[in-house]
């Protein structure tokens, strides 16, 4: 083995074991303590309701403030409160906060603190960031520039990147590779003859970094345009691939945790599979090669997407056809300009007007998109693998590429057991049964009226979308009250829903509003049922009678698989509890769905030692004004194991033949 192998090899293997170190290591300590810092600001995002600030002591902290904040970049300050760890995903296969601000190196949070100015900003830099924000507020395209020239894309409206992601074009507004070619290429024209033009480019590629905030792929991208110069001028003659992997490695050397950076993968891995294809990119047609290298690249993307996503355009490619010289020959270098001659914003608008137009419509075309599952470790290795093959020795190999993709696609057809997920929505219920063959069943949707969270959108569809599901056999509402059913029309609005059941009182004026989108949508609803069969599995309802309150009108569902009994119990208190033991015989519950969230209204002592449940779970939101389990329904249940959606987060049993398995994804 040559020295220049075993060199590579050194980095690679000592950049794997501080990935390995930190995987291993991640015991997610909970820390919460008042503290006091004193540091720069870093980092600085306003919002409508709040401004975002990193502030850099010895670490780097990320502060939330709700209130006036006119503090810049650059300037000292001293924060005084409460610091957190930031919290894991709560729902499985979720975006993790804690390890996005762990790519960007901050560890501890705060919300509101006390914040003192020490002494304003004096380093330069900062002082031409600060313009440079203050000078791009005063355009109707500011969003863009800031996304273009800053790498800030916190403007842009949400729905709007939400259609660039989903029909696959994302990637184009991200500072990479084709940005630094455009300025770069200015550079060299500009002094062309100019001794000192590689300096003023290293100082350009320092200077850039500092404004865009050292993000993951221009990083990437400098540090690798960096390696190939001293690859040339000192002859090693590593291979373009050799050097992206150096790169790889010493990024992660540096700092390990942008191996849970999606933006970071993206880069390195389309960036791997390009230079791959080399050989294959001889065509001096453009379009040709643009072809190549939209197939490339949106093959290479689809494990990332469907490992973050859960959602692929199968038309992306074709699309980057259109939008990559759109973007990379107009709306970048345009933006570039506008930033330096303000008069050009009404043109630069009718521009970008035009691309939201094209991306907004397109995205409405639904039957190019498809919700793919999370797939495991061993389906990622084997996309690239087939991948590799294909670039590398025979075409044919795309054959088992897709082969993997369709498998991937219908991955939910393969799911043999039930599965049952106690969603964390905070103070609300919700539940998701996944049956086999990935026929779903959702019994509440959660809601809370004080909050802006998005449920719906953010936990209850996307965990559907990682299974591999796109519609739900039946909504089953347990009762009326907003914490059960206020996301009802939102779900309703956001994915196909075959059936829904309602319970046997009066309707409110909740569920009076749910009907009406119900018949707009011709999507049937019932309210009384006795029991519901799904192929072999049925859900018994265990109806009473009519009661004076919401509470006691809750449908309680009972469920039995393989022998395994499982009790939904809504906010049934303890007058229907009574009238269920006289009714129906149940004894030996295995998984209480403990009703009302462990308010003492329900779970009355006489219920839970007739049923006598081996785990009892309560639905509950963190540090809740109704202070929710009370102590006494605790000690009730004392004899069962319990499990919290706000200790343990969101709670999943999978039963099969042999017995269950139960998870949990904690804070």
């Amino acid at each position: 083995m040559s020295y220049k192998k075993i060199i590579i090899l050194i980095i690679f293997l000592f950049a794997f074991l501080k990935v390995f170190n930190i995987i291993i290591n991640d015991n997610n300590i909970s820390l919460e303590k008042e503290k006091k810092i004193t540091g720069k600001i870093t980092g600085l995002k306003k919002d409508e309701d709040k401004t975002v600030i990193d502030v850099k002591d010895k670490y780097k902290y990320r502060i939330t403030i709700y209130n006036d904040f006119d503090y810049e970049l650059g300037d000292n300050v001293s924060v005084t409160g409460l610091f957190k760890t930031p919290n894991n995903n709560t729902v499985f296969n979720l975006f993790n906060y804690r390890k996005y601000l762990l790519t960007k190196n901050i560890k501890m949070i705060s919300n509101n603190p006390k914040i003192t100015l020490i002494s304003k900003n004096k380093n330069l830099l900062y002082t031409l960031k600060n313009k440079m924000i203050k000078h791009t507020n005063k355009y109707k395209t500011k969003a863009y520039l800031k996304a273009f020239v800053l790498a800030d894309t916190s403007n842009i409206e949400s729905y709007v990147m939400k259609g660039y992601r989903n029909i696959g074009i994302s990637h184009l507004f991200a500072i990479s590779g084709m940005h630094v070619v455009l300025f770069l290429s200015i550079i060299n024209k500009m002094f062309k003859n100019l001794k000192l033009k590689k300096i003023i480019i290293f100082l350009f590629l320092l200077f850039f970094l500092f404004i865009t905030g050292f993000t993951e792929s221009l990083l990437r991208c400098s540090l690798f345009l960096a390696l190939s110069h001293i690859n040339r001028k000192l002859n090693l003659n590593y291979k373009d691939i050799n050097v992206l992997l150096m790169t790889a490695s010493i990024l992660l050397i540096i700092n390990p945790y942008l191996i849970y950076s999606v933006s970071f993968m993206f880069s390195i891995t389309i960036t791997f599979f390009i230079l791959l294809s080399k050989k294959i990119l001889r065509s001096k047609n453009y379009f040709k090669n643009l072809l190549i290298i939209s197939v490339v690249c949106f093959l290479s993307s689809i494990p990332i997407l469907a490992s973050n996503f859960f959602k692929i355009n199968i038309l992306s490619f074709v699309f980057n056809l259109f939008f990559v010289p759109f973007v990379s020959i107009i709306i970048f270098p345009l933006g570039v300009i506008t930033f330096m001659f303000p008069f050009l914003d009404s043109l630069y608008l009718l521009f970008i007007k035009l691309l939201e137009y094209l991306t907004i419509n397109l995205d409405k075309i639904k039957i190019f998109t498809f919700v793919i599952s999370k797939p495991s470790i061993v389906v990622v290795i084997l996309y690239y693998l087939f991948l590799y093959l294909m670039i590398i020795i025979n075409k044919k190999y795309l054959i088992l590429y897709l082969v993997i993709l369709i498998f991937n696609l219908n991955s939910k057809i393969f799911i043999m057991n039930p599965e049952i997920v106690f969603l964390d929505v905070g103070q609300g219920d919700s539940t998701v049964m996944i049956l086999p063959r990935g026929k779903a069943i959702i019994i509440d949707t959660g809601g809370n009226v004080f909050s802006k969270s998005k449920i719906i959108e953010n936990k209850t569809i996307p965990y559907l979308n990682s299974r591999g599901i796109n519609s739900i056999e039946f909504l089953i509402l347990t009762h009326g009250d907003y914490d059960h059913m206020g996301e009802a029309m939102n779900l309703v609005e956001s994915i196909k829903i075959k059936n829904v059941v309602l319970n046997n009182d009066d309707y409110n004026e909740i569920e009076t509003k749910l009907i009406k989108l119900l018949n707009e949508k011709n999507i049937n609803y019932y309210k009384g049922l006795e029991k519901l069969n799904i192929d072999k599995h049925q859900l018994k309802f265990l109806n009473t009678r009519i009661y004076d309150n919401e509470n006691d009108n809750s449908n309680v569902i009972y469920y039995n698989f393989n022998n395994y009994k499982f009790l939904f119990m809504g906010d049934a208190g303890i007058k229907k509890e009574e009238d269920i033991l006289k009714k129906y015989d149940l004894k030996d519950i295995d998984f209480l769905k403990v009703g009302h969230h462990g308010s003492d209204t329900s779970s009355g002592l006489e219920f839970i030692n007739s049923i006598n449940p081996k785990y009892s779970i309560i639905s509950v939101g963190k540090n809740n004004r109704y202070n929710h389990p009370k102590q006494s329904v605790l000690n009730i249940l004392s004899n069962s194991n319990i499990y919290r959606t706000d200790l343990d987060g969101s709670i999943k049993i999978k039963v099969n033949n042999n017995g269950y398995i139960i998870k949990t994804c904690k804070p």
